[in-house]
């Protein structure tokens, strides 16, 4: 068993980070916001509270604090609020305050530091997504994730800590924020409304978020260092993604497909190739 700082326990996949986290037995610290508690339950004696304000602001003798007698870091916070973060100022914030965490990890000897990054850090084409698909960021979000990226590369470069960037690819499922396009879905087909929509023919590798907690552990506790695909390598377009949720309901009938534009600037496919853990 190990012992284990996680960030962003209580956002979208570190809550399932932490279940399973929890689940295999480990040594957990997560660094929370206070009223923490009305998001997340932990298991008392097993998983240690650390408050912040805003973990992106503490200096690296506070995270050398934090990090005392720590062997693995998993980093999922992040400012992800949907509809603003993709150009939001604050990604800046968070390239400026994971810096600092990675530093203070590499003065303590950390052992294993995973960081999490985005599938639009790479060149969007129709071919697919692999890792040497060349980075080529066209958002202020994903520019600071590849900033990130290189950063902690060369900060962990040559020392004990083993480095893992993790490019997630696109979410869903439990605990998804009701803004998205799953749970919007199920709001309304539970409420027998017609869901407007677009064509729908954007193609997307999905993948549930349990399943992507899942790899990133997997991938924390593997040799493999540098950058991974979590991802299925499976394509499936919005209006399939659509269809499937509402034939839970037997309600295909609300999904009205075209009622809003596509985004022309909207990639047409998205579909990674995964990394396999188990090598």
């Amino acid at each position: 068993m190990a012992k284990v700082l996680l960030t962003g326990a209580t956002g979208f996949i570190g809550r399932q980070v932490l279940k399973i986290l929890e689940a295999q037995g480990h040594e957990i610290s997560i660094v929370v916001r206070p009223n923490w508690q009305d998001r997340i339950t932990i298991k008392a004696g097993q998983t240690h509270v650390i408050e912040t304000h805003d973990l992106f602001a503490e200096d690296s003798n506070w995270w050398s604090d934090a990090l005392s007698d720590i062997q693995i870091v998993i980093h999922s916070a992040w400012y992800t609020e949907p509809g603003i973060y993709l150009t939001s100022p604050k990604n800046t914030a968070c390239l400026n305050g994971t810096i600092k965490l990675a530093k203070a990890a590499k003065e303590r000897g950390i052992k294993r530091f995973v960081g999490l990054g985005t599938c639009i850090e790479y060149e969007i084409s129709e071919k697919t997504l692999t890792l040497e698909t060349p980075l080529k960021p066209t958002t202020p979000y994903s520019d600071a994730k590849v900033k990130t990226y290189n950063a902690l590369t060369k900060c962990f470069e040559n020392t004990e800590t083993s480095f893992l960037w993790c490019r997630v690819f696109y979410l869903y499922g439990e605990g998804e924020d009701p803004r998205r396009l799953v749970p919007f879905l199920h709001e309304k087909l539970k409420k027998g409304e017609v869901a407007d929509l677009t064509s729908g023919q954007q193609i997307r590798d999905f993948i549930d978020v349990k399943d992507a907690a899942q790899m990133i552990i997997d991938g924390a506790f593997s040799s493999i260092e540098g950058p991974s695909n979590i991802c299925t390598g499976i394509g499936r377009s919005v209006r399939k993604l659509a269809e499937e949720i509402a034939d839970t309901y037997k309600r295909r009938d609300l999904l009205n497909f075209g009622a809003r534009p596509d985004n022309l600037v909207d990639p047409p496919r998205i579909i990674g190739k995964p990394t396999d853990f188990s090598c």
